[in-house]
C-alpha cells in the first residue's frame, strides 16, 4: 500500500479535533477509515459503516485500504481530521492516537486492550458457539488450532474450553505464533499440524480459530489421509463464503456479526466526535450462529437408534415432526428413547426438534423478507402466535426484534 495520503471524499478542509472543537450537528466531519478489504470480515465492516451513513448525516470519508496490522503510514502523523475507525491498530498507532486525542474507534483485537473505545467480536461467545455445534454432533473429543500470539484467538480458546468443561470434556490445544507460522513457511507448519492431528483420538471435533486456520487443518487432514468429517469434524470462524466453499470439504464456520460491528462503530464515533459520552468504551458483539457445511456433517454416536432419530429430526423437524413420528420408525419405547437421547445428545428429542426449527427460523429471518406467518409454516408451526412464543423462549428475543438487531 502506498504511503501517500488517501484522497478525501470531498474538498472540504480538514481540521484536527480537540475537546474544544467538537463536531456540531449539521457539520460534515472528516473521517479516516483504515479497514482492509482482502478478507470478508473487513468488507462486511465497511458495509455496516456504509449502512449507518445512509441512515444518518454523511461524513467526508477517506478510505485507506492498508493491510491488516501493517505499520502506520508516514503521512498519518501529519493527518488532520475529526475521527478514525481503524482495524489496523498497532501499538505504535494506538500511542500516536492517544497523543492526538482525536476521536477513534478501534476494531483491532490482536493486542488486547489498547485503551481506545472499541467495538469487537465477543470472542468468548464465538468459542462457546463452536463448542455447542460440535457437541451437538455427539462428539466427545475435541481440539483447538489457533494462534498463541493473537489475543482474540486465546479468548476464543478460553470460551471453547470452558463450554466443553461444563460437560466434562477436555481440549487438546495446538496454538502456535502467527509470526512463527510466517517465518517457517506452510510446509513446516503443515508438518507440525499433521503430527498433532495424527495423535488426536478419533473421532474428534476441532475448532480452528478462523477460516484460514480451518483451511490449514483440512489440508493437513488431507495430507495425513484422515477422513473429514467422519474422523475429524472441523469448524472455523468468519464464514468467508469463498474460502469456506473452496475448502475440501467445504468448511463449516461461526458467523460473526461483522456488518453490525461496522454499524455500531460508526455510531460510537459519531457520539465521540460530537463530544457525547458513550455507555461503554468496549462493546462486544455476539456471533450470529454457525453456517454448517460438509466439514461438520457428522453424528459421532455409536447408538444406531439415536443416530436414526437424530437424522429424522434433521430431515423432518420443519415439516411438523413429532416424537410420536420418531417412535413409529425407531424400535424403542418412549422412555428408553428419552433416556438414551438425553444421555447421548444432552437434551430431549422434543428439545432437539425445537432447536432445529428455531435454527431454521433464524436463518429465514436473516436471509429473507418473509413474514412471520410464512416463516412459521416453513419451520413446522401451525400458528404464527405459537411460533413467536417458542422463538422468544429459545432465543430471548421476538422474531421481529431478532431480525432487526441481527441485520
Amino acid at each position: 500500500m502506498s504511503d501517500n495520503p488517501p484522497t478525501a471524499g470531498t474538498n472540504e478542509s480538514s481540521r484536527r479535533s480537540s475537546p474544544a472543537n467538537k463536531i456540531e450537528r449539521g457539520d460534515r466531519p472528516h473521517v479516516l477509515l483504515i479497514v482492509e478489504t482482502s478478507m470478508a470480515f473487513g468488507r462486511s465492516v465497511l458495509e455496516g459503516i456504509s449502512r449507518y451513513l445512509v441512515q444518518n448525516p454523511p461524513w467526508s470519508v477517506q478510505l485507506d485500504l492498508r493491510e491488516l496490522l501493517a505499520t502506520p503510514p508516514a503521512w498519518l502523523r501529519d493527518w488532520e481530521g475529526d475521527g478514525i475507525i481503524t482495524r489496523s491498530t498497532t501499538p505504535q498507532m494506538a500511542e500516536l492516537i492517544s497523543q492526538w486525542g482525536i476521536p477513534t474507534v478501534n476494531l483491532t483485537d490482536v493486542f488486547g486492550d489498547q485503551g481506545l473505545p472499541s467495538v469487537l467480536n465477543d470472542h468468548e461467545k464465538i468459542g462457546r458457539v463452536a463448542a455447542q455445534h460440535l457437541m451437538a454432533k455427539g462428539l466427545t473429543r475435541f481440539g483447538y488450532c489457533g494462534f498463541a500470539d493473537h489475543d482474540w484467538s486465546s479468548i476464543r480458546l478460553a470460551g471453547f474450553r470452558d463450554e466443553l468443561q461444563k460437560r466434562g470434556f477436555f481440549v487438546d490445544d495446538h496454538s502456535s505464533d502467527w509470526s512463527h507460522s510466517r517465518q517457517v513457511g506452510w510446509g513446516a507448519q503443515q508438518s507440525e499440524l499433521v503430527q498433532w492431528i495424527d495423535q488426536l483420538p478419533k473421532p474428534v471435533g476441532v475448532m480452528a480459530c478462523n477460516d484460514f486456520r480451518g483451511q490449514h487443518v483440512l489440508e493437513a487432514c488431507q495430507a495425513n489421509g484422515m477422513s473429514v468429517p467422519d474422523e475429524i469434524a472441523v469448524v472455523g470462524v468468519d464464514n468467508d463464503h469463498v474460502l469456506c466453499d473452496f475448502c475440501n470439504p467445504p468448511l463449516s464456520s461461526v458467523m460473526p456479526a461483522a456488518e453490525r460491528i461496522g454499524f455500531e462503530a460508526a455510531g460510537m464515533l459519531d457520539q465521540l466526535m460530537r463530544g457525547e459520552s458513550i455507555p461503554s468504551k468496549r462493546l462486544l458483539i455476539e456471533p450470529l450462529g454457525v453456517a454448517e457445511r460438509q466439514s461438520t456433517e457428522v453424528l459421532a454416536i455409536d447408538d444406531v437408534d439415536i443416530v436414526a432419530a437424530l437424522q429424522m429430526i434433521r430431515d423432518q423437524a420443519c415439516a411438523g415432526l413429532t416424537v410420536g413420528d420418531i417412535l413409529k420408525e425407531v424400535p424403542l419405547a418412549r422412555s428408553s428413547l428419552e433416556r438414551r437421547f438425553r444421555k447421548l445428545v444432552g437434551r430431549s428429542p422434543q428439545a432437539e426438534i425445537r432447536a432445529v426449527q428455531v435454527k431454521r427460523a433464524c436463518q429465514l429471518l436473516l436471509d429473507t423478507d418473509l413474514n412471520l406467518t410464512q416463516i412459521a409454516t416453513l419451520t413446522g408451526f401451525k400458528h404464527s402466535e405459537y411460533f413467536s412464543v417458542v422463538f422468544k423462549r429459545e432465543v430471548g428475543k421476538t422474531p421481529g426484534n431478532y431480525r432487526h438487531t441481527s441485520r
